[in-house]
């Protein structure tokens, strides 16, 4: 029994660690400080703080949206865990090209109208930052994709909605220090490392379709 229990223990470990990687890689919240420092020029300090904390506030509620009531979602729409692991490794996918190559998949991008408009904004919390910088498409479907299996209520849902906590703590964090690290990383040293990342997320990425498909054909 106590082997047993080790085992489960392990795998549990396993999958926070693999879910808590894929899910800040996603995020990438090195990534939002040159476009937080840009939004916010010439704003005072105060105001970049109050968008970081409401960007990440709104950001933490749906993603416990999601991880509440994605699983229902999925079963309400009859789509199989086997069939979003395909489907979400794939968009991730389309994010780690993105990420790798600089190009726009829209996964997580804006467009250049877009981005106009969010310049124009006195409110850049909800758009872009929270949607879709840090909870868009491939956040959300990293949740559902970690959830999809985990009983509610279990030791590893909140263990899971405790991983998400984290991630946003150590975004909101940076998100706090922009002026800092824009300095000293600068706009180059982010691009050179959200393309490292996309490699382990291509990777991570494909793992996803092929459990979907070997569970699928089991």
């Amino acid at each position: 029994r106590s082997s047993s229990r080790e085992t489960r223990e392990d795998a549990m470990l396993d999958e926070l660690v693999k879910f808590f990687v894929v899910l800040l890689v996603v995020v990438e919240p090195l990534s939002l400080l040159p476009i937080l420092a840009g939004l916010t020029e010439g704003a005072d300090d105060a105001f970049r703080r109050r968008m970081s904390f409401k960007a990440v506030a709104i950001s933490a509620a749906v993603c416990v949206l999601f991880a509440v009531g994605g699983t229902a979602l999925l079963k309400l729409l009859g789509i199989s865990v086997d069939a979003f692991k395909i489907g979400g490794g794939i968009l991730l996918f389309m994010l780690a090209i993105e990420m790798v190559f600089a190009r726009e998949s829209g996964v997580r991008s804006i467009t250049p109208v877009e981005g106009e408009e969010a310049h124009h904004r006195a409110d850049i919390s909800v758009f872009p930052l929270a949607f879709p910088m840090i909870a868009g498409p491939g956040a959300i479907a990293t949740i559902l994709l970690a959830f999809a299996a985990v009983p509610f209520g279990s030791a590893q849902f909140f263990a899971q909605l405790a991983v998400i906590g984290l991630v946003l703590v150590l975004t909101l964090a940076l998100m706090l220090v922009t002026g800092p690290v824009m300095r000293v990383v600068g706009v180059t040293g982010s691009a050179v490392l959200g393309r490292l990342l996309g490699v382990l997320l291509a990777a991570l990425a494909a793992q996803f379709v092929i459990d979907g498909v070997r569970g699928a054909m089991a």
